[in-house]
């Protein structure tokens, strides 16, 4: 693994010379973009508006409109803005993790210590452990500021990229049912996920869609059909929530007996 950020994380008086890892990777099939009559590849080109030609990636810079002209920005521009905040993780709190609501959560890195960072590291990861809480502060990434939280995650420490409160947009305009439920339909309702209730583990959850995209381009590169797997439905055709919460029930109770 490549490391994508150096620095420190600072609590306290403390300071932990660290290293960032992507901690995820995309499970997507890589899938090119091809001219229709003849399958070349698309290419897209840096080109100047005015003269119409490519620009060389040494040859562009970032720029800001300002006051209806650009205000061209350099590295170390970005670096002198807040030259702290480029290079440390400043933790301004200790919280406990329910306290922050799942829609902030962004982007999850690892952690590693620098050799001179491993006792603090240590400490820092095990007394996170002890007291249930998890460090809240905030960086700079690729000039770019995020909050982030610090958490335990066996025996490394996870820092997961947080959203800004004003980067969350309102549902206001969103047209949500007020109404409330029918008792039995309640009842139901908490009967099936009581049934689909159970200790949870992630990796039993595969992504089957590029595998069935697999198996269809494998087909069609050896000339055959791709195969057409019918369409499981969802719903019943019951007209009713009720009938439709007590169909679910029995399908459960289906599957219950034939595992």
């Amino acid at each position: 693994m490549r490391s994508i950020w150096t620095g420190a994380i600072g609590f306290g008086l403390v300071n932990i010379p660290i290293k960032l890892y992507s901690a995820t990777h995309s499970s997507d099939l890589d899938l090119d973009m091809l001219d229709k009559k003849d399958l070349s590849n698309i290419r897209f080109k840096r080109i100047n508006e005015k003269t119409g030609k490519e620009v060389a990636w040494e040859n562009i810079v970032k720029g800001y409109k300002l006051d209806d002209r650009y205000v061209v920005l350099t590295d170390e521009d970005f670096a002198k803005a807040s030259p702290e905040k480029t290079k440390i993780i400043e933790i301004r709190e200790f919280i406990k993790e329910e306290e922050i609501d799942g829609i902030y959560y962004e982007t999850p890195y690892y952690l590693e210590p620098e050799k001179s960072g491993s006792k603090a590291y240590s400490l820092l990861r095990d007394a996170l452990h002890k007291t249930g809480k998890v460090g809240f502060g905030s960086f700079v990434l690729r000039n770019k500021e995020s909050l982030c939280l610090i958490k335990p995650l066996d025996d490394l420490l996870l820092l997961s990229k947080i959203r800004f409160a004003a980067e969350i947009v309102k549902p206001e305009d969103l047209n949500i049912p007020k109404g409330s439920p029918k008792p039995a339909e309640m009842k139901m309702a908490i009967e099936l996920i009581n049934r689909l209730s159970g200790p949870f583990d992630i990796s039993k959850y595969k992504d089957t869609y590029s595998g069935e995209l697999m198996k269809l381009i494998k087909a069609k590169a050896k000339g055959r059909p791709a195969p057409r797997p019918a369409m499981r439905v969802v719903h019943s055709n019951a007209k009713d929530l009720l009938s439709q919460l007590r169909a679910s029930l029995t399908d459960q109770g289906k599957r219950r007996k034939a595992s």
